[in-house]
């Protein structure tokens, strides 16, 4: 169940559900997500749904993933993306092999350790990650070109617009029920924020504090 062949028949329903950005499906195809969920569910990796990760997240659905890098994306090669909500790793290795550096915050430190195992065994190197609450963002590296949110928020943390650079994007799902959540895409301009509705979807809470 983990086959190049079961790869590709996944990269045909992104297909088929308007996923167009070559990049993004390429590198869809050639990452291996049955490593980033526990072996119990490794058969189940290549189905186009969210799986569970323990402490209470979720692995998104790859479609997902496509469609918010794709959005974040869609402006043109970004140098350095600010990922909140590493969770398994598997959106933070997408975007590093199509960004040149990606800072990602994770507030569940199991979780984390995790990913950064991952990461070693997959010899992705340019990605830097932060023990935090992922409202904060990290301004460390601020300002970026993209930032990328895998969970939800009642409202956009006022910190992520800080941190976007102008001409940059923020790809953010928002609303506090799952499943009638909007996910934004939101453009910084000289005048102030440009917002747009992409999907309705379904994403665990933007929880503050560390867990």
């Amino acid at each position: 169940m983990t086959s190049q062949r079961t790869r590709d028949r996944l990269i045909e329903r992104l297909r088929d559900k308007k996923i167009h950005n070559e990049s993004v499906l390429e590198v869809m195809r050639s990452t291996p997500r049955h490593i980033f969920v526990d072996e119990a569910m490794a058969t189940r990796a290549y189905e186009d749904t969210a799986l569970p990760i323990g402490s209470g997240q979720t692995i998104s659905q790859p479609y997902i993933v496509a469609r918010m890098t794709e959005a974040l994306l869609d402006a043109g090669p970004l140098e350095k993306v600010l990922e909140i909500g590493t969770g398994s790793g598997y959106q933070t290795a997408i975007l590093s092999r199509l960004v040149k550096r990606v800072y990602s915050v994770e507030r569940i430190e199991a979780l984390q350790q995790q990913a950064r195992l991952r990461f070693q065994e997959l010899g992705l190197r340019n990605i830097r990650l932060h023990y935090s609450d992922g409202n904060w963002g990290w301004d460390q590296y601020a300002p970026y070109d993209g930032i990328l949110v895998t969970a939800a928020p009642a409202k956009v943390p006022k910190p992520l617009f800080d941190q976007l650079k102008i001409g940059g994007r923020l790809v953010i799902p928002v609303g506090e029920q799952e499943g009638a959540q909007h996910l934004l895409v939101v453009t910084r301009t000289e005048e102030g924020f440009d917002s747009e509705t992409l999907d309705l979807v379904s994403f665990v809470p933007l929880l503050g504090g560390r867990g």
